[in-house]
């Protein structure tokens, strides 16, 4: 049975890609789900219109975050924290702390989008990536001091 498909779908195609699938698979999964159309004309033209509705909002979605990018860049962040005698740290700074930080800030920001590897466990300065589209990363500076 030939499907368009109406998302990406892994080991099977891409947006708008016109592939042969199983009946069932197709009937029973892909079209209750709407992750495909039939393949006729009238949706052949459907899916054009969607792709170009898609590229349009991808590109507004985009520039918004070039946008908010920039203004985040200059954002500095400061954690006061406890340590020991030997200024270790009781705990860390984590990516959930950021998060809560820049929210008080006015920028909500989810925790999976802040960039840490690992997280602090030492006082100083860092510099951590934010990401805030798939194309657009911008860095902002988080400082860790003595309480």
């Amino acid at each position: 049975m030939k499907i368009i498909l109406r998302s990406n779908i892994e080991q099977l195609g891409k947006i708008g890609e016109v592939v042969n699938v199983a009946p069932g698979y197709a009937r029973n999964y892909l079209i209750p789900q709407e992750k495909a159309y039939l393949a006729n004309k009238g949706n052949l033209k459907r899916i054009e219109f969607d792709k170009k509705k898609a590229g349009q909002l991808a590109e507004q979605e985009t520039a918004a975050a070039r946008k908010l990018a920039e203004q985040m860049k200059d954002i500095s962040l400061t954690f006061q924290v406890k340590v020991s005698e030997e200024e270790q740290l009781y705990g860390s700074v984590t990516t959930s702390d950021i998060a809560a930080e820049m929210g008080k800030l006015g920028h909500n920001i989810e925790r999976k989008r802040v960039l840490l590897d690992e997280p602090i466990k030492q006082l100083g300065v860092y510099s951590v990536g934010i990401s805030l589209h798939p194309e657009v990363e911008t860095e902002i500076k988080v400082w860790v001091v003595k309480e």
